[in-house]
């Protein structure tokens, strides 16, 4: 049995015109919502194996927030330039290769990617999931190359809005 859950980052500042995409802080309401759902997320599914990140600042921030939740080491993280730089394609084939000593596996990126997968590995459409929206899949798998759309089954998916009111001029 094999386990993954995805997150996508939580809500970004453009605050600051004169920084670059990869270098976008979490603005006051991201780090709220990644605290809180970390939280959340830490007590619906136990400690994943190992943590992925990209190495964008709102994505290593978000994942910072759910490593401690689950008390790992930020020195435990990994981040991989392409889960930025990559699209779901990539993705989903870096899913393939995970090592399979690895039972569950974090995975931190962006959109369309994480909405794209959870689409692919539920079978389910879905047309957006917000920032810091975090899903988590089983599959009936021993290797982590067998994993395909029609075998996952989705053990939840968390979104800041069911926890916090928004203002609808907010949402994502």
């Amino acid at each position: 049995m094999k386990k993954l859950i995805l997150a996508r980052h939580a809500k970004s500042s453009w605050d600051n015109p004169d920084i670059t995409d990869f270098e976008r802080p979490l603005n006051e309401r991201g780090h709220r919502d990644a605290a809180h759902l970390a939280a959340v997320v830490s007590k619906l599914i136990e400690k994943p194996d190992i943590i992925y990140s990209s190495p964008a600042m709102r994505a290593a921030t978000t994942c910072k927030y759910f490593a401690q939740a689950f008390a790992i080491p930020e020195t435990e993280i990994r981040f991989e330039k392409n889960i930025y730089n990559g699209d779901m394609r990539y993705l989903a084939k870096f899913i393939s290769n995970l090592p399979d000593k690895f039972n569950t596996v974090m995975i931190f990126g962006h959109n369309p990617d994480i909405t794209s997968l959870y689409s692919y590995f539920s079978g389910d459409y879905i047309d957006n999931i917000p920032t810091c929206g975090v899903f988590a899949i089983e599959f009936d798998i021993e290797k982590w190359a067998a994993v395909q759309d029609e075998n996952g089954r989705v053990l939840f998916l968390e979104t800041p809005k069911k926890h916090f009111r928004q203002d609808s001029a907010l949402a994502d």
